[in-house]
């Protein structure tokens, strides 16, 4: 083990496979930052261009695209409130009122620092527990995922803000809205009425652009244009003392395992870790009230899991061949186009190669929090940009990026509809992230509540049986009483409170 690791050692440490991993993480920062622009687009992209190259130097650019193109998103989540990819909606929630408040370099600082070592731990985890993690996943079938997903969906409960039933109404549009086109399993069109543009459904992107970014920009536009002044940020280091640092320590580990747990899962991926990460983050707060205000509690859960997820999904990918999700598919067949068959005998037939994008992933993870480091000043100075210009041109974006995803037209008005949407549920306060829950985890459900039915020729009851499956049913059970009792507490205190004021007049 030790030769192969020293053989990958050596066969990266060059300056030419260096360059190729600098390379990718700037381009991967790049497609991450513009909203749309994912890391799947960037390896899709990238990808033909590595046919020439050797293997160690076409997975090298690939890893540094992979933990760029996620790490970006942090940037327009933080200064914009647009979540640059998927795994960036829950940094929204926090980055954004803290950049409000005056305190956009230490968000920053906060989240490149706990992505860092978020995505460490997940690439050490990936090096020493590889195969049998992946072994442990294989064991979950339908059963067992259908009763994670629901215990996912109770998540929406502590997303769901001042009300609880807009919250759960805001969570079933979502899995409503991904119903739209055909089935799981057997492809049947549904809610399509009769138009073929809705054969495929809504894709993931526009949804998500368009009820975050879309409609922050429609509700930006009502208000009056002032002209704003230029913003300083005076900070030093990453903005945080070492006693913060430490504070949010335990945060950020617990957070890192939720991650690489949720990576391991194929299907699920950063997208859900980090909402269910920052969700479990609020709950486990002293102080839950602070969250979606601007409280660095929340950056840290969310951008510790998603880059601790990049690890996560490489476990099956590596050990058994099993892709979680499109960029590992991607990755996938750039392993084999590379002559790199995953699996098991890839350690024994490949071993140097393996241990080698070990070691990029880790220099690619070094790389991102150097550039983001060093280009945090130049990304807060976007604040300054006066909106009439800046926003115009995200717009323009946000198009050109639904629309590059399928390269179809459809995209950019189904973007332009979430964006009203969103507008009208921010207008009503309704709160938007129960949506985006339930549309990626809807299709998890069905679909594999219908293949445990297939197994089962029909009968519910192994969903209760199977020991794992019924835990997870179980917790979700809980999380659903304790929710409901503690919106009784609150509902109980505010009437005793209300009674004391009414007295004391």
């Amino acid at each position: 083990m030790f030769d192969l690791f020293l053989e990958g050692l050596t066969s990266v440490m060059t300056f030419k496979t260096i360059l190729f991993i600098l390379l990718g993480v700037i381009m991967g920062l790049v497609f991450g930052s513009i909203p749309g622009l994912t890391a799947t687009m960037a390896i899709a992209i990238t990808l033909p261009m590595t046919f020439g190259m050797s293997q160690m130097d076409g997975m090298a650019i690939l890893m540094g695209l992979y933990i760029g193109g996620v790490s970006g998103g942090l940037i327009p989540a933080i200064l914009l409130k647009l979540p640059g990819t998927p795994s960036s909606i829950a940094t929204t929630f926090d980055g954004y009122p803290m950049a409000k408040n005056g305190e956009a370099g230490k968000a920053f600082g906060y989240a490149i620092v706990f992505s860092f070592l978020g995505g460490l731990l997940s690439i050490f985890i990936l090096m020493l527990v590889a195969p049998p993690l992946a072994t442990i996943a294989l064991k979950f079938g339908p059963y067992e995922y259908f009763a994670i997903t629901i215990f996912a969906l109770t998540m929406i409960s502590s997303l769901a803000g001042s009300s609880l039933v807009k919250g759960v109404l805001a969570g079933l549009m979502g899995i409503g809205l991904a119903m739209v086109g055909s089935a799981p399993i057997d492809a049947f069109p549904r809610f399509t009425f009769g138009y073929s543009g809705l054969d495929a459904g809504f894709n993931l992107l526009p949804v998500l652009i368009g009820l975050f970014a879309v409609a922050e920009i429609i509700k930006a536009s009502e208000r009056k244009i002032k002209k704003e002044k230029s913003i300083e940020y005076k900070m030093k280091g990453f903005g945080f003392s070492l006693v913060d640092f430490f504070k949010q320590g335990w945060n950020g580990l617990r957070s890192s395992i939720i991650g690489v747990a949720i990576g391991i899962l194929p299907g699920i991926g950063g997208g859900t870790a980090n909402i269910i990460a920052y969700v479990t983050a609020k709950n486990q707060s002293k102080t839950p009230e602070k969250f979606g205000k601007g409280i660095p509690d929340g950056v840290v859960a969310s951008e510790s899991a998603n880059n601790a997820a990049i690890g996560g999904a490489l476990v099956p990918l590596i050990a058994l061949g099993i892709p979680g999700d499109t960029v590992t598919a991607l990755l996938l067949g750039g392993l084999v186009i590379h002559g790199l068959t995953p699996g098991p005998l890839l350690f024994q037939d490949n071993g140097d190669v393996v241990y080698g994008i070990f070691i990029a992933l880790i220099i690619a993870n070094v790389a991102m929090i150097a550039f983001l480091y060093f280009g945090m000043r130049f990304f807060t100075r976007i604040l300054s940009i006066p909106k009439y210009i800046l926003l115009p041109i995200i717009l323009v974006l946000c198009v050109v990026g639904a629309i590059g995803v399928n390269n179809r037209m459809f995209d950019a008005g189904a973007l332009l509809l979430f964006g009203i949407l969103g507008y009208l549920m921010l207008k009503y306060k309704f709160p938007v992230a129960p949506v985006i829950l339930g549309f990626i985890l809807g299709p998890l459900v069905e679909t594999n509540l219908r293949r445990g039915l297939m197994y089962s020729q029909g009968d519910f009851l192994p969903f209760l049986t199977e020991p794992i499956a019924a835990v997870f049913l179980g917790l979700a059970a809980l999380s659903i009483i304790f929710k409901i009792r503690d919106n009784h507490k609150k509902k109980r205190k505010k009437l005793e409170s209300l009674d004391n004021t009414n007295n004391g007049i």
